[in-house]
């Protein structure tokens, strides 16, 4: 089975409103001495636009841009992150070869590009993105590297996965996150064959959880995640809608108590295409960060 998928976003970029269009319009001159006041100009019409009480485009400029230092806007990081990422040096990590950072398995999934699904064997399902030219294994056979196996820290580190069947229970912690099955289980929940048993359910999702990775960065200006982290992801596909589009949804979770107050939870869309005519895979490469415009 092959799957090509590609990260959707919205074109046109609904940003903000800038400080200065936000700004109330300037108050009249006063009128001369004998003379009435000129009625003020009537105030701008609200819009939806203007009245968004949050910004759902898809985090165009910490996605398709690479952001200033100290913007980690939405990050919930600790006093310890922000000091790394206030410290954040692009030429300082292409220098170490690091240029991959911002590729790690802690935001590869909202870096702009393609994905790659195929099985690679029988319990192994590998995903390759043009972005980085990134490849991740998702193993169901084990929770953990077997003993005996190298465990060197990668980008990508070591994903664990199991199905999530449709019509099966499943545990969940008090955060209502899904517990790991047992190790060497393949699916949840319960349901048992045997004679008389229902036909098995279809439908589900994917369940992977990372660890073994390199610290790496959330976002492309340096916002940090440390190798102690605990990445959860779950993969729901949708559709086909009306018009044919098949859609890949993936939330991921990163707890990392070292440079995080909570949980770091993103959700990300790929659109199933009809070949790989698109694929371009290139090098890690991050380009330097937008100029924020000198207030007057």
């Amino acid at each position: 089975m092959k799957i090509r998928v590609a990260l959707g976003f919205a074109i046109a970029l609904i940003a903000g409103l800038t400080a200065a269009a936000q700004q109330p319009p300037a108050a009249p001159a006063p009128a001369p001495a004998g003379q009435a006041a000129a009625p003020a100009p009537p105030a701008p019409p609200r819009t939806p636009r203007t009245i968004a009480p949050i910004d759902i485009t898809e985090d165009w400029r910490w996605r398709m841009l690479t952001p200033p230092k100290g913007d980690y806007a939405s990050v919930p990081i600790n006093d310890e992150g922000r000091r790394v990422a206030d410290a954040w040096n692009l030429s300082k990590d292409e220098a170490g070869g690091l240029a991959c950072k911002p590729y790690g398995v802690g935001n590869i999934m909202r870096m702009p590009g393609r994905m790659h699904i195929t099985w690679q064997d029988d319990t192994t399902l590998k995903l390759e993105f043009d972005a980085g030219t990134q490849t991740r294994l998702l193993n169901f056979a084990n929770r953990a590297p077997a003993p005996g196996a190298k465990t060197q820290k990668t980008w990508q580190g070591y994903s664990a996965a199991d199905w999530e069947i449709a019509g099966q229970s499943v545990a969940v912690d008090r955060n209502g996150i899904p517990v790991p099955p047992p190790a060497g289980r393949g699916g949840r929940g319960g349901g048992g064959g045997g004679r008389g048993a229902a036909a098995p359910p279809r439908g589900g999702a994917l369940h992977v959880v990372t660890t073994n990775f390199r610290e790496g960065y959330l976002r492309k200006n340096g916002v940090p995640y440390s190798e102690t982290a605990t990445i959860t992801e779950y993969f729901d596909k949708v559709g086909p809608e009306p018009n044919g589009d098949v859609v890949l949804l993936v939330r991921t979770v990163v707890e990392d108590p070292k440079y995080l107050q909570v949980p770091f939870i993103t959700s990300t869309h790929f659109k199933l295409e009809k070949d790989g005519a698109k694929w371009n895979p290139s090098p890690c490469k991050i380009d330097p960060p937008v100029e924020v415009p000198a207030k007057p």
